[in-house]
């Protein structure tokens, strides 16, 4: 008979589960992630300016012998011990990282030298690494000066296999020559590129002035180096600004100049853009605002680009100005940018701090001090030992007899020649591995000037580790040389931004940026606008024959153009500001107009205006208090608009009105009107404003500018009606008014 299966239990749970609340195990798990991040792939170390990954791939190429006189190998070779022994990430990545540092456009110093196709300034990609062969340059030498010196730490590598080193000699300041990019978790940071020779000043400067300046410091090395060149266009204060907090800004253009053609014509032609930009997409966007008509002062833009940088852009006119020319299209697209400043960067202890420009380049100073000790220190461990052995090999020629017998006769002879010449054992070795042709008379002489030169040098480095003084001073000769080798006679070393002041404010005209076209706005009481071509507000068949969703009516319809800023007041008393041209097309109904401005949903649009240079406005709250605001204060640069009129929690904005006559007049909820002097109403930038009229059981309904021998209009159906005769209703400021005329609207509106 079978015996009945045995039922299944479920496998007992492992042993190594913690119970732990699900907050706090993401909050560790996404701690431990934050810290890789920032402290292993995104911020540079301040001392040598690296990133982890570059540092592994200087390193694997060295260990590969690519050595700037020595043949270039394939990229995969360096791609597969960069991944194989120090960085277990993806070869793509790595490649990438590597045709950074190989690409002259990207950095001002290239730590590698390329052959083949390694991208370039258009934004084409580099050929894959199967194809493209490379090597070390001379600058990456200098990084790597002094690592088999014991010049830095070393780590085990993820696998524990081989060791790495923590931060590279650098015997170049390269964080500040090549600049860094990277963005960590909830911190980035942006360095641009330097110039070396200005920076060898400023460090030397520093040594003999520890506690100098920014501005001295800034006049050394006066603002970014970009490999790209362009023209660096900011106030000396705010580059000193920048540089003394560690953070800001550079606005950065394209370099141009006018070339002048027959018949008086002319053509821009741009011989640098700014950094990073790629010039194809530069020129494709340039296309894009020309078709789409944002450029009206350009009539074309070519690309005749070779091994250097020319875009020729073609204006309309003749009669136009370059500058304007230029400056309109400096405003459209990224022939002007502005480059960050973020120095968010690893200290020596790998805590990440913003340093200003003295940190920085004192951090710097400090690292070569300590290579400098160690490099020392190693290198008189390395004489001394080196001595002691020619010592013994001194006594063995001396006793050179006595020496062969022990050798032969002996059976251990290490020992006794030891003990019969008072050797150490690293002596004792030395001899008995001594080749007999190392024997004669001149290897004695060339052993004694050997001994006589490393004594020397022993007495050297014994005093430079004494003197602190002394150190400097060798680090200043490093400065020196390194500036004579990156000079600005140099090609490599030579200046290629130039620095200008900030530019003044040219005044550019809005045709210069907008095509002036004719336009009708429509914008429907629920708040839908739109832009039709042409003039047709007067047109009544035209005006007639527009469209509005169904429930929805006309609530604004007035001629614009293009050019033109449309200013909305709201019943949150604000004024709100869009142009002309962002309108939507007067295909279907258009936008809602709250997707385009900041409005919420409870509050009212209560009337549309069209920008004019001296209009004045009248402002006014539902309790009767208001003022008068000029139209330059109303402009607002953001979606969110600009507050003018102040509001309480029992107010709103209720009307506002263009500021045209001599006296105001104000119709209350309780049908009161009041006429009184314009000059009672104050003009203020933002505020309550004062009391127009007072109610006892109302609010305010309407408010009008007009003159008074004009009389006073107002709209009654299709009709309009003039009063002429309104002497019983004008008063002063703040008084209760009497009660409208006959016929006035029932709506408590003068239109």
């Amino acid at each position: 008979m079978t015996k009945p299966a045995a039922p299944l239990l479920p496998p007992d749970p492992p042993q190594d589960i913690l119970d732990k609340p699900l907050r706090e195990a993401l909050s560790e798990r996404y701690l431990s992630y934050a810290l890789s991040t920032i402290m292993h792939r995104a911020l540079p170390d301040v001392r040598d300016g690296m990133k982890p990954v570059h540092r592994r791939l200087l390193f694997a190429m060295r260990g590969l012998k690519l050595e700037p006189h020595l043949p270039p190998k394939k990229s995969a070779r360096v791609v597969g011990d960069v991944i194989g022994k120090f960085h277990p990430h993806g070869d793509t990545a790595v490649y990438d990282a590597m045709v950074r540092l190989a690409q002259d456009f990207s950095q001002r110093y290239p730590l590698v030298e390329g052959q083949g196709n390694f991208g370039n300034i258009d934004g084409d990609n580099p050929a894959a690494m199967r194809y493209t062969e490379a090597r070390l340059t001379e600058v990456a030498q200098l990084l790597l000066e002094g690592i088999d010196e014991d010049a830095v730490d070393f780590r085990p590598t993820y696998d524990g296999s081989e060791t790495e080193p923590v931060v590279l000699p650098a015997a170049f300041p390269n964080l500040l020559a090549n600049g860094t990019n990277g963005i960590a978790v909830g911190m980035a940071t942006s360095i641009p590129p330097h110039n070396v020779a200005e920076m060898c000043d400023a460090l030397r400067y520093l040594i003999t002035t520890p506690n100098a300046g920014i501005e001295k410091l800034v006049s050394l090395m006066p603002g970014p180096d970009f490999p790209t060149g362009g023209e660096l266009v900011e106030s000396r204060a705010a580059i000193v600004e920048a540089y003394r907090t560690g953070k800001g800004a550079f606005r950065l253009r394209a370099k141009w100049h006018k070339e002048e053609l027959r018949q008086g014509m002319w053509q821009i032609i741009v011989t640098e853009i700014p950094y990073q930009v790629q010039k194809s997409r530069l020129i494709e966007k340039m296309a894009e605002l020309l078709q789409a008509k944002k450029l009206p002062l350009l009539d074309d833009v070519n690309d005749e680009s070779a091994d250097d940088v020319r875009v020729v852009l073609t204006p309309k006119s003749r009669a136009v100005d370059p500058s304007v020319l230029m400056e309109s299209v400096f405003r459209a697209c990224d022939l002007d940018v502005r480059i960050s400043l973020n120095m968010n960067i690893l200290d020596k202890d790998g805590v990440p701090r913003v340093m200003d420009l003295r940190a920085v380049l004192k951090a710097y100073l400090d690292h070569r001090q300590d290579v400098l000790i160690r490099c020392s220190t190693y290198q008189l461990a390395q004489i001394e030992a080196r001595l002691e052995v020619l010592s013994g090999y001194l006594i063995a020629y001396l006793n050179l007899d006595e020496v062969i017998r022990i050798i032969r006769t002996e059976d251990e002879p290490k020992p006794v020649l030891m003990k019969t010449f008072a050797l150490s054992d690293t002596q004792a070795e030395a001899i008995l591995n001594m080749r007999l042709r190392a024997l004669r008379k001149l290897e004695e002489m060339q052993i004694r000037t050997e001994q006589t030169g490393l004594a020397a040098k022993q007495v050297g480095l014994k005093k430079l580790l004494a003197s602190e003084e002394a150190r400097w001073q060798v680090i200043d000769a490093e400065l020196v040389e390194l500036k004579k080798t990156f000079g600005k006679n140099t090609k490599l070393g030579a200046r290629r931004t130039l620095l200008s002041d900030a530019p003044s404010e040219l005044m550019v005209p809005i045709e210069a940026v907008i095509e002036r076209e004719n336009i009708t706005i429509v914008c429907s009481a629920k708040g839908w606008i739109r832009a039709l071509k042409g003039h047709s507000a007067e047109d009544g068949g035209a005006r007639a024959a527009i469209k509005y969703k169904e429930g929805d009516e006309e609530a604004y319809v007035f001629n614009a153009e293009t050019t033109d800023k449309i200013l909305i007041f709201a019943s949150n008393g604000r004024f709100y500001t869009l142009s002309g041209d962002k309108l939507p097309p007067g295909r279907g109904f258009g936008e809602p107009l709250r997707l385009m401005i900041d409005l919420p949903g409870e509050v009212e649009i209560l009337g549309i205006e069209i920008y004019r240079p001296e209009m004045k406005f009248i402002v006014a709250a539902s309790d009767g208090r208001g003022f008068i605001v000029k139209v330059e204060d109303v402009l607002a640069q953001t979606k969110s608009g600009k507050q003018i009129l102040n509001l309480d929690d029992k107010t709103k904005a209720a009307t506002f009105a263009p500021a045209l006559g001599d006296h105001i007049a104000v119709i209350g909820s309780n049908r009161k009107l009041l006429i009184f002097p314009t000059s009672e109403l104050p003009e203020m930038g933002r505020g309550r404003g004062v009391i127009l009229q007072k109610y006892s059981g109302g609010e305010l309904a309407d408010v009008k500018s007009f003159n008074l021998k004009d009389g006073l209009t107002w709209r009654s159906g299709e009709r309009t009606r003039t009063e002429t005769d309104i002497r019983a209703w004008i008063g002063a400021r703040a008084q209760a008014g009497k009660l409208a005329p006959n016929g006035f609207n029932r709506s408590n509106k003068f239109t």
